[in-house]
């Protein structure tokens, strides 16, 4: 069995930890033959409800769970990391604005980056789910200089999942049937749900996917916006956010990060944007179709783009540039003035 890896997850006491430590903790995510030192990390209200989580944690008796640690300390829970999962922030109402979750959220992700810098290690790898994760995500990597920045990720898998889905019902066939979807852009309202590469197995072929579902109205209309309110649609049903489906969701990134992407597949997430692909500008986090080896997120360049996809690519960067804005504004705003070498 290899030696333990140390990994965090913050806003641990929350819906979404409770339906994904289980998951990581047994093997799901990293192997079943690598152990798991669990950090759990949230703040001191919740702590008497951690300490539940903790002791149903030891009583699954899980062979690869070596230790786990519940703190609302940041020196401790960051300490040694290799993985980090910041899924703890503001929560999202039914009818919180974007800006006023981003402000609210400015100063948890920039004091987090700072913990990451000062006490995990270098080669840690960082996923941010916490809503608005792409600019949360931005704040954090800024925040850690010494780490690179193509170590750190945010959640767009869970709107990946959720366009397969849809795709595959409309087929009527398993959603591991439908392969390289690609979402564009932020983890909002914006985001662009792509199927223009995506193939759809269906008796043993793989189609392309408007060949497969044979309705261009439906794919260029109800269904961008059914994946891009989605969320907003379980909040309304259940009177809370995703919780079990963004759990899956985290474990399918966290994994693909672990073990690779199939041959000649990708997936969706959010990465630092360079300036050099299609068009999106730099230092922004922008969700791209990515493939993995080796623990190395790249970028699947030279896809082509046609002009109902440019636009909407162009809109929702535009979104994040106000997002990105927004956020130096409020880390101004409580006493972190911008540095002029990062812009954050």
């Amino acid at each position: 069995m290899a030696e333990p890896i140390r990994v965090l997850v913050t806003g641990a006491a929350g819906q979404i930890a409770y339906s994904l430590l289980f998951s990581i903790a047994k093997g799901d995510v990293f192997g079943k033959q690598q152990s798991i030192v669990l950090h759990l990390l949230d703040i001191p209200p919740m702590l008497p409800v951690l300490e539940g989580v903790v002791m149903e944690l030891q009583d699954c008796a899980l062979p690869l769970l070596r230790e786990v640690i519940p703190t609302d300390k940041e020196e401790e829970a960051f300490k040694d990391l290799d993985v980090a999962v910041l899924v703890g922030s503001i929560p999202r109402g039914e009818v919180t604005e974007r800006k006023l979750l981003l402000k609210a959220n400015v100063a948890i992700f920039k004091s987090q980056g700072a913990a990451l810098e000062r006490f995990a290690k270098k080669t840690v790898k960082v996923l941010v789910v916490g809503n608005p994760a792409n600019t949360n995500c931005l704040i954090a990597a800024k925040s850690a200089p010494s780490i690179p920045k193509e170590n750190f990720t945010c959640l767009t898998r869970l709107d990946h999942n959720r366009a397969c889905s849809q795709v595959a019902m409309r087929c009527g066939v398993p959603a591991t049937h439908v392969k390289n979807v690609i979402i564009w852009g932020n983890h909002s309202p914006t985001q662009y749900p792509d199927v223009h590469h995506c193939k759809v197995n269906m008796a043993g072929s793989d189609l392309a996917c408007f060949e497969a579902v044979k309705d261009d109205t439906w794919l260029k209309g109800d269904f961008i916006s059914t994946v891009q309110q989605r969320g907003v649609a379980i909040i309304k049903a259940r009177k809370q956010s995703s919780a079990m489906s963004a759990a899956k969701a985290i474990c399918d990134h966290m994994r693909d990060i672990w073990s690779g992407t199939p041959e000649g597949e990708f997936t969706s997430m959010g990465v630092y944007s360079t300036g050099n692909s299609y068009g999106v500008p730099e230092d922004l986090v922008y969700s791209f179709p990515i493939q993995i080896k080796d623990k190395c997120c790249r970028i699947v360049d030279g896809l082509a783009i046609n002009d109902f996809s440019r636009g909407k690519i162009d809109a929702t960067a535009t979104e994040l540039m106000e997002e990105r804005d927004m956020a130096v504004a409020a880390l101004a705003m409580l006493g972190h003035p911008q540095n002029p070498d990062t812009r954050l």
